[in-house]
């Protein structure tokens, strides 16, 4: 039930981003932590946050715009309106919706709709994950079986946020390893190895809302979700997502 409500909240929320998305004259406010904000991240987890009110008013909700409400259900719901609000406002379409559900504090299920795109890709615990695309039949997501490094395609979001937390050493390192870098990243970098297109995604600074969905969507697609010391913690601020044959290799060069 929660998974349908999902996948629906998040294709609406999606859509509402792209009434916005490539608008001349959107305004862009900075927020404290120094990241941008539009209109259009608080209309979408405004939306997001009703519709969880009117199916589920006993679940809690945390979205990175207006903040926490508790619930007494044991379900919670965590929200990034817009995951990518640079590259929304920049006008590249490689932003997305967020929408996790958690069970007793453990995420149960993630979506990531990547509006402009076209794409959404969503799981649930023991259910698989799936990738959807507009004109498409669903398909099974599934991570890459490669297991040599050398032959991974790696992704991140920007150098600037390893050189910020003295990390640039460890993004070095995949990069040399890797057969192929680029900076496709913020949600895409999930999309991208949930669904093999991509074999490793790393990121040195992440906060909660940010990754709650990633956790479902990478281990169900088969692949590994970690955080950059290896451990399954997706509240750590760090994460290191692959193919289940190269997160052993992948791992070694961000802790050595």
């Amino acid at each position: 039930m929660r998974l349908a409500a999902a996948v629906a909240m998040a294709s609406e929320a999606g859509d509402l981003t792209l009434e916005h998305f490539r608008r001349r004259g959107l305004e862009v406010e900075t927020k404290r932590d120094g990241t941008p904000v539009t209109i259009a991240d608080r209309a979408a987890e405004q939306l997001l946050r009703r519709r969880v009110d009117e199916r589920f008013p006993d679940d809690a909700i945390l979205g990175e715009e207006f903040g926490e409400r508790p619930g007494t259900s044991g379900f919670s719901w965590i929200f990034d309106p817009i995951d990518g609000t640079k590259s929304f406002v920049s006008g590249v379409p490689l932003y997305g919706t967020m929408v996790a559900v958690l069970h007793q504090n453990q995420p149960v299920i993630g979506v990531i709709n990547m509006p402009a795109l076209g794409e959404m890709v969503f799981a649930a615990r023991g259910m698989g994950c799936t990738l959807r695309r507009t004109g498409h039949l669903d398909t099974p997501a599934r991570c890459s079986s490669i297991h040599d490094l050398a032959e991974a395609t790696l992704v991140y979001t920007g150098i600037e946020t390893f050189e910020a937390v003295g990390r640039r050493a460890v993004l070095d390192r995949l990069v040399s390893a890797c057969r192929l870098s680029r900076g496709w990243s913020d949600c895409y970098g999930c999309v991208l190895v949930a669904t093999g297109r991509a074999d490793v995604w790393i990121e040195p600074v992440v906060a909660v809302w940010d990754v709650a969905a990633a956790v479902p969507i990478i281990e169900e697609a088969g692949g590994v979700y970690t955080d950059l010391q290896g451990r399954r913690d997706w509240t750590s601020g760090t994460t290191l997502a692959s193919a289940p044959g190269l997160h052993p290799a992948a791992l070694s060069l961000t802790c050595s």
